[in-house]
């Protein structure tokens, strides 16, 4: 049992807490709301290729994480990776981009929990349900991280069988076994064609990429837990494997029955497309049931986040690039000033429903989706670069336990969807203040590790 002011995680997590801790990050708002916003942007066709491709790119990443993460298992180690194999200044930057991803997709789950609570209780403001599932998240992330992760696999199983519920529901009225309502033939594949394969061109995909990509995110967190896993070599690329083909099989699967069954002029984010289809569907209480089904979801997604955002700032601290307060470890395993800290995100949610919650929810996303797609792009880089170092000190790659496939093109490719991803939101005015808010984060964070190394090489000089 590790006690304050020692820097070490206990090995608490098996392979199912793995797998659904991944899950759980992923499958959140960004399935459950902002799916609404790329239907109505690209179309049902558009959404379906969007999302393909966001599959590909996360495939790609998985592949590059899983190689590094196996050959070198810690907690918080996507900025290890980029510090020892791309530069420190990049390292310490992606360190403060992951924590960015998600503190600010903490402000976007509870702002999301807020909106569906509206529903049932439409005279109660969105921000007060959002401070008070930022209590409870809170407390859950402070107790044990065996309790967390139990926690975890629980909300994440609910939403697992929910989505596969809705699959077969949504398939099921698709071919008119479950009538829809105001429909007098069963939509089949009509809502695709209706209003064009691409009603906003095909310009509008790449646009909606970020929007894809931050529903994706969350699969990296195999890597953050890496250094709580018991026996990493063999849990992880475990982990890796079945995530991976869960969520393409979950992603996919319920993007093309939300593409089938909702027109793309009833969607949008200020309630869920889930809960829309079966209020179209017209089963009784089926979508008050949903609705409840992604609120858990959505708060499995928060908790998920605060674990992710804490660790990151504890490695950060355990490798003295910032305030050793936040390496500091209580007596259940968990950096209690990490979690506190970032749950500064959770704030944005109070603020966002002041303002108008769907304008403000979707530029959260889009800040925290470009904060994740460069993370990933850190990650491609790293695994490029350790390789090539790898194998130039005279190792083999049988060596590896893990190997990236189709080395160099895997880490290439990954590089460079996420690249065009990046470039493609400067044309959305909805989602372009990722890039006005990102981009001087990025330089500030640069900025901020060459002036505090430069003064800590002074101040030892001068000792």
């Amino acid at each position: 049992m590790e006690n304050q002011g020692e820097n070490n995680f206990q090995r608490k997590m098996q392979t199912r807490h793995l797998i659904m801790l991944s899950l759980g990050g992923v499958i959140g708002t960004g399935l459950f709301l902002s799916s609404g916003y790329t239907i109505q942007q690209a179309g049902p066709f558009g959404t379906i290729v969007s999302y393909l491709i966001g599959a590909l790119v996360v495939y790609l990443v998985m592949l590059c994480l899983g190689e590094l993460t196996v050959h070198m298992p810690e907690t918080g180690a996507f900025h290890h990776f980029a510090t020892e194999y791309i530069g420190p200044g990049t390292g310490y930057t992606v360190a403060w981009l992951y924590w960015l991803t998600w503190t600010v997709a903490l402000g976007s789950e509870f702002t999301a929990a807020g909106m569906l609570m509206q529903r049932w209780f439409p005279s109660i403001n969105v921000w007060v349900w959002s401070a008070f599932f930022a209590i409870l998240i809170f407390v859950l992330n402070v107790l044990t991280v065996r309790l967390f992760a139990e926690t975890e696999f629980w909300f994440s199983s609910i939403k697992v069988v929910a989505i596969l519920l809705f699959i077969v529901l949504g398939g099921l009225a698709m071919v008119g076994v479950i009538p829809m309502q105001h429909a007098d033939t069963a939509p089949l594949l009509t809502n695709f064609f209706e209003a064009g394969l691409f009603p906003n061109g095909v310009f509008a995909v790449i646009t909606t990429m970020l929007a894809v990509n931050f529903a994706f995110s969350g699969t990296e967190l195999i890597g953050i837990a890496a250094g709580e896993t018991e026996n990493p070599q063999k849990t992880v690329p475990k982990a890796i494997h079945m995530t991976l083909w869960r969520l393409i099989i979950f992603f996919i699967g319920t993007i093309f029955i939300l593409s089938a069954l909702l027109p793309m002029d009833e969607a949008g984010v200020l309630e869920s497309p889930f809960v829309a289809v079966f209020d179209r569907i017209g089963l009784p209480y089926a979508a008050d049931i949903m609705n409840f089904v992604i609120l858990t979801a959505i708060l499995s997604a928060a908790n998920s986040g605060l674990y992710a955002s804490s660790r990151m700032l504890w490695s950060l601290a355990n490798k003295q690039t910032i305030s050793p307060m936040f390496a500091k470890i209580n007596k259940h395993g968990v950096p209690i000033n990490g979690v506190i800290f970032s749950m500064l995100g959770g704030l944005l949610a109070l603020f966002s429903s002041i303002i108008a919650p769907d304008t403000v929810y979707i530029a959260l996303v889009s800040i925290s989706g470009m904060a994740v797609v460069v993370v990933w792009m850190s990650i491609s880089a790293s695994q490029f670069f350790f390789r090539r170092r790898f194998l130039k000190e005279g190792h083999s790659v049988d060596e590896l336990l893990y190997r990236t496939p189709l080395y160099p093109v895997v880490p290439i490719v990954s590089f460079l969807l996420c690249l065009a991803a990046c470039i493609g939101i400067a044309f959305d005015p909805t989602q372009r203040i990722a890039l006005f808010c990102g981009i001087p984060f990025i330089a500030f964070c640069y900025a901020s590790y060459y002036v505090t190394q430069g003064l800590k090489k002074r101040g030892r000089k001068n000792g």
